[in-house]
């Protein structure tokens, strides 16, 4: 499980993926939801999307999924 923190602190990891290459995760949890932006180093592209923060790994796989998507329609 993800250690996360409430409020303006954040957990940020950079991370490597086979199609986008270096990408910014953040986590940031607000109650019972997190949110999760994604930040493509090479564009400046970010996204984010929120979710229950009991399942911070399926959040952030609809975030790089929706990086994903908005970056093929550049």
């Amino acid at each position: 499980m993800v250690a996360l923190q409430r409020g303006p602190a954040a957990g940020r990891r950079l991370m490597q993926d086979a199609e986008l290459g270096e990408v910014i995760i953040e986590l940031v949890r607000n109650g019972t939801y997190v949110k999760c932006s994604a930040i493509h180093t090479a564009t400046g592209v970010e996204v984010s999307a929120m979710g229950p923060a009991l399942e911070p790994r399926a959040v952030e796989r609809v975030a790089i999924a929706k990086l994903k998507r908005a970056l093929s329609q550049r």
